[in-house]
């Protein structure tokens, strides 16, 4: 045990953040939401959000991820098609991304075929409030995104240790422990968003005797 010593006095504290926020180069734009203010309560201002601008939110999020590039992205693989010391393989495939993203930029088609399943996680800090339904809304523009997109919403589910198949897009009578009652997983409000295709978990064995769902 650390006895204190009175003669030397106590250093004053300096906290270190143990994951520091470097700067953020990412280009944003602004989403046309009614409502969003700030207040002044206590001395300090207070960012009030409501549920539609929460769910317009989500809904141009998951549009954007699956039909958009970021200019950093497409300006290093405009920088690949451009380098002579790139292979002719690297060109090749530089400017294949370049041409899918070009078509996928016009919002009919997707980046991807395989949309996968809606994941938000975020945190809100105390200076941010809301009405508190924050979950239902970020799944409904999940929700609206893929029925108003050509997203397809679809997994593979595990019907006994050897088969599996594709679930329906959307809607499925026979649910499996696989597949979410909602397009859309939550932890907290929506900071991030991205689309995932689901991995089914490793088949240890097959039994000759199938069980029936």
């Amino acid at each position: 045990m650390n006895v204190p010593v009175a003669a030397h006095p106590t250093p004053p504290y300096k906290h270190t953040p143990l994951f520091p926020l470097g700067k953020d180069d990412t280009p944003y734009r602004k989403i046309a939401a009614e409502g969003v203010r700030i207040e002044h309560v206590m001395g300090e201002e207070v960012l009030v959000v409501p549920r539609e601008a929460l769910r317009a939110l989500s809904e141009a999020a998951f549009t954007d991820i699956n039909h958009l590039l970021r200019p950093a992205h497409l300006a290093s693989l405009k920088a690949i098609v451009e380098d002579p010391d790139a292979s002719p393989n690297d060109k090749f495939v530089a400017y294949e991304f370049l041409k899918n993203a070009n078509i996928s930029a016009g919002g009919v088609l997707p980046m991807c075929q395989d949309t996968g399943t809606a994941i938000i996680m975020g945190k809100k800090g105390r200076l941010i409030w809301s009405a508190g339904d924050d979950e239902a809304a970020l799944a409904e523009g999940a929700r609206d995104a893929y029925l108003k997109r050509n997203l397809r919403y679809s997994r593979n589910s595990h019907r006994c240790r050897c088969s599996r198949r594709k679930t329906r897009a959307r809607t499925c009578r026979r649910r499996s422990r696989f597949m979410p009652r909602a397009p859309a997983a939550r932890r907290s409000t929506s900071s991030c968003s991205s689309p995932r295709a689901a991995v089914p978990p490793t088949r240890r064995f097959c039994s000759r005797q199938r069980r029936r769902y």
